[in-house]
């Protein structure tokens, strides 16, 4: 029998099935809680059916040129989203990377507390301002 895991479980992210014992594969612990803030990053409020005010409106600045208010913007954006949705931790800082802006990347980088070990962790997240393509602007065909 498995042991409860006290910082939660849940599904891995993208869900995995196992055929051999025909179930999802689950992950626990500090694994579960960094699935949970890249999901809770992912999603914009109203897609889920089940909570519609869950979720994180990053996308609402994929148009917006990085500047001091974007950054402000990105930043409280992603606080009241973490204190409404992850009560597990305790986010000490967010550092946002712009060097490749140009290319359409933001690199997020969230440093938080696990409340109930104390103990600090961090992840990067990517955060993708214009939508993936192979099309150079050269090839483009414009009307």
């Amino acid at each position: 029998m498995a042991t409860k895991s006290f910082l939660g479980t849940g599904w891995s992210f993208p869900p995995t099935f196992l055929e051999n014992l025909e179930t999802v594969q689950m992950v626990t612990d500090e694994e579960d809680i960094e699935q949970s803030l890249r999901i809770l990053l992912s999603t914009y409020p109203g897609e889920r059916i089940t909570n519609l005010e869950y979720g994180c409106d990053l996308r609402s600045m994929i148009l917006q040129p990085f500047n001091s208010a974007t950054d402000a913007r990105i930043r409280d954006i992603i606080t009241m989203a973490i204190m409404y949705f992850e009560p597990r931790v305790k986010l000490n800082e967010i550092k946002i990377d712009s060097t490749s802006e140009r290319d359409g990347l933001l690199k997020i980088k969230l440093f938080y507390t696990v409340i109930k070990t104390n103990i600090r962790y961090n992840i990067v997240y990517p955060f993708y301002k214009i939508e993936g393509t192979s099309i150079k602007e050269s090839d483009a065909v414009f009307f």
